[in-house]
């Protein structure tokens, strides 16, 4: 088996054109060079150099020095790779992120990150709470930030901050200019929905039954952040978090629900695993807690 050290031995002589000076520059002996090539030519079994009053090398001397040079290259780059990994300065981080926080919310806190950690690479898969949940389960990501998804034994949901419900309405809605709402005015509206299997979804249709019984119309539309785009149409109003309208948006208005009580946590999603996170993943984490954390109290 060849040794590194005999490649880059052999390949600083060529480098520096003598074993004398591959030898100061390697801070070897000059005996230690020379058994360096005797072994590296030992193993490949074929010379590799002419010795005279000029070194020159053999037709595999040459093609060896330049396979030398990229494997050095390759070695050079891993070497220091690896030194990043072990530092959480390099790595890959698969991020599971639901919506309205992989939009308006996680950007930021990646940006940062990324700011301090760039040779990190970080892949962000947005869906549903439940979804992440299953691809935490199956190894596809690393840990998630989102919703409280549905109970299960192997993975850990930790709650960071309490989201708030807020009605979005047409900006030339009756209830456009009011300071807040209650669930009793919101009779014979058109709502738009998530999809029925989304837990915040059932929960707010729970309370509009309690206040105003069936007396109001369903859409679907499954992705939260296009619901804007239909209330600005004057298709329906959307009851959806504090967090989702809190970028203003042209053409709405984001009214406060008085007597909906209902607080969605957005936490952080992992999984109780045999091998531990890579320190990169560890910090991101770290950056993503405190950042909702401060989340609460804004």
């Amino acid at each position: 088996m060849l040794e590194l050290r005999t490649i880059k031995t052999f390949h600083t002589i060529i480098k520096f054109g003598s074993f004398q000076k591959a030898a100061e520059e390697l801070s070897y002996s000059q005996p230690t060079v020379t058994m360096h090539i005797k072994q590296l030519e030992s193993d490949l079994g074929i010379k590799l150099l002419e010795r005279g009053k000029t070194l020159k090398m053999t037709e595999a001397g040459r093609v060896f020095y330049e396979r030398a040079n990229t494997l050095l290259a390759e070695y050079s780059f891993l070497d220091h790779t690896i030194l990043d990994l072990k530092k959480g300065e390099a790595g890959l981080i698969r991020v599971g992120v639901s919506e309205p926080t992989a939009s308006l919310v996680f950007p930021t806190i990646l940006s940062d990150f990324l700011a301090l950690y760039p040779k990190v690479t970080t892949d962000v898969i947005v869906a549903d709470a439940n979804t992440l949940n299953t691809k935490l389960l199956h190894d596809q990501i690393d840990f998630a930030v989102c919703g409280a998804p549905e109970v299960t034994l192997e993975t850990y949901f930790q709650p960071l901050f309490m989201d708030k419900f807020y009605l979005l309405v047409p900006d030339n809605h009756p209830l456009a200019d009011r300071n807040q709402v209650e669930l009793s005015e919101l009779k014979n509206e058109r709502f738009i929905f998530t999809p029925e299997n989304c837990p915040i979804r059932i929960k707010i249709e729970q309370a509009l039954l309690k206040e105003i019984g069936s007396n109001y119309r369903r859409m679907e539309v499954s992705s939260s952040m296009s619901h804007k785009y239909y209330v600005k149409s004057g298709i329906g109003v959307s009851i959806f978090t504090k967090t989702a309208h809190s970028v203003p948006f042209s053409g709405t208005k984001a009214i406060p629900i008085s007597n909906l009580e209902i607080s969605p946590p957005i936490g952080l999603l992992t999984k109780e695993r045999s091998a531990p996170l890579s320190m990169a993943a560890e910090r991101l984490i770290l950056n993503t807690v405190q950042r909702l954390k401060e989340m609460e109290h804004s």
